[in-house]
């Protein structure tokens, strides 16, 4: 039994690996296809049980869909990424990588709120709650202007026990078919609390709400509310990803003789032998084993382009996997400063196709040096599960902005000095498929592993944090295979924290 935690909540629950006899695993030889969040994880655990390890990463820079990238601009050069990303508490096992190069992890600042606007509506804040259940749920209902008790007196009670009745990993097969649009409905949500809980939530698995896992949706009440006391408030790094994260571990991982390949694709994976030969741009990589760590797009292709590897039907389920809508990022450089009051972080409903506003210059010291220097804001916005195509990107650029002056009106007329506009679509769609049948850490081949927010994962994880929690079990599970022991993750409980509350809510809700 450990006596030490990852963050408050003496709840939060460690996930020991598997046994193994041996201290370390010198003499083998991994490759791990990846240098995001997910790769960097397993090249971490396995370099530190003395695994010889090569990494690919097709881009100049580490930290996949959290990467950033220097940009030329005519005042000089800037940083650009694929936008703003939370660090919440909860993110235990991404934390521990982070730790890796920073112990206190020093390059996280705390957020001091993020409201969540709701276009002619009420805002809802963070700000001052408790944070240990029931004491959040009570304090928020008492604060919230969303989620008043006369609001959800029409609300299915014994269906909405099922926010606190969980039980992880069955709790995500409970619901295959059932969306989370499909799942408020029964629950009778007002309407009010559903874009809450639809809108900014969902969105931010980049996927359209009838289209989303309800089984993801209640594992995101339960991590960041219901289950766990570590608070609904988060950290960001205090400058772009590349400066702030991936270069500081980049150096340890070096240090830790790890082969960094930015730059680098894999293109095929030949599994006939005894070991593996990875093909690269480079050349040919010989090794005991393999990580395929890329985001979903990469990995079928991969594997498509690797005839014997696994079984058929695993490959065909693999390749069954969708992924989200397309996403955009769009950051500007203007000639005129946000208003002081104004949030750093503001997430939105109802303003059309804008998710979410950020005032770089308040959260990362390469932007506050620019508006030092230049006198104006670094403002990125993001539209989640855009339904148009790229022909239409001027009108939803006119009514992104449009949305954004209407919450920021002091930037109305505004200069843009520089622009960087992001339209991807590469991020996993979390939908109604039956959870089972995703792919997990583990293949048909014991030297084949996967790791991702894509593959799937028993615990009630998502976004960054599952990525770091696959990658750190995908190492664990190689080094099981050579008797070599691991290094384990920690979740929040994956089980309800109360069991005696859903049977009496069940009960009161069959009084007359």
């Amino acid at each position: 039994m450990r006596d030490w935690t990852p963050g408050r909540d003496p709840r939060a629950v460690w996930h020991p690996p598997e046994g193994g006899r041996a201290d370390d695993a010198a003499g083998h030889h991994v490759v791990v296809v990846g240098g995001g969040i997910a790769g960097l994880s397993a090249a971490t655990g396995l370099a530190e049980r003395g695994v010889r390890v090569t990494l690919l990463e097709r881009e100049p820079q580490l930290g996949g869909r959290v990467a950033a990238w220097p940009v030329d601009t005519p005042d000089g050069p800037v940083t650009m990424s694929r936008g703003f990303h939370a660090f919440f508490r909860q993110y235990y096992n991404l934390r521990a990588l982070l730790r890796r190069a920073d112990p206190a992890l020093s390059r996280l600042r705390a957020v001091a709120d993020y409201p969540l606007q709701l276009k002619d509506g009420p805002e809802d804040s963070f700000a001052g709650l408790a944070t240990r259940p029931p004491w959040n749920v009570v304090d928020f209902m008492r604060r919230s202007p969303t989620f008043s008790l006369r609001d959800l007196r029409d609300v299915d009670v014994a269906a909405a026990t099922e926010l606190v009745d969980v039980d992880f990993p069955a709790t995500f097969a409970r619901y295959d078919g059932v969306s989370a649009a499909d799942f408020l409905d029964r629950l009778r949500f007002p309407d009010q609390a559903r874009h809450l809980a639809l809108e900014v939530f969902a969105r931010s698995f980049f996927a359209d709400p009838a289209d989303f896992s309800a089984g993801e949706l209640v594992a995101m009440f339960h991590t960041y509310f219901l289950g766990s006391a570590e608070g609904l408030l988060f950290d960001v790094p205090d400058d772009d990803f590349d400066t702030a994260l991936w270069q500081p571990l980049a150096r340890h991982l070096d240090r830790a003789g790890v082969d960094l390949r930015t730059g680098t694709s894999a293109q095929a994976v030949d599994t006939s032998g005894p070991g593996v030969v990875v093909a690269t741009d480079d050349g040919d990589l010989a090794a005991d084993a393999v990580v395929l760590a890329g985001d979903r797009g990469a990995l079928q292709r991969l594997v498509a382009a690797s005839d014997d590897m696994g079984t058929e039907p695993w490959r065909s389920r693999l390749g069954e996997q969708r992924v989200a809508p397309p996403f955009v990022v769009w950051r500007r450089w203007l000639d005129t400063t946000v208003s002081p009051s104004a949030p750093g972080f503001r997430a939105t409903s109802g303003f059309g196709p804008l998710d979410n506003v950020s005032v770089l210059e308040r959260l990362e010291h390469g932007a506050a040096a620019w508006t030092r220097q230049h006198g104006g804001s670094v403002v990125e916005v993001h539209a989640y599960a855009v339904s148009t195509g790229p022909s239409e990107e001027q009108a939803l650029r006119d009514r992104l902005w449009a949305e954004t002056t209407a919450l920021h009106p002091e930037l109305v007329g505004a200069r843009t000095v520089h622009e960087e506009w992001l339209w991807r679509q590469d991020c996993p769609l979390v939908g109604t498929d039956p959870w089972q049948e995703r792919p997990g850490v583990a293949t048909p081949d014991p030297r084949v592993v996967l790791a991702g927010d894509g593959v799937r994962c028993d615990l009630p994880v998502a976004l960054m944090e599952r990525a770091a929690t696959t990658g750190w079990l995908a190492a664990d599970r190689l080094l099981a295979g050579w008797g070599v022991a691991g290094h384990g993750v920690w979740s929040v409980p994956v089980r309800a924290r109360w069991r005696g509350v859903p049977a009496l809510a069940r009960a009161a809700a069959l009084l007359p």
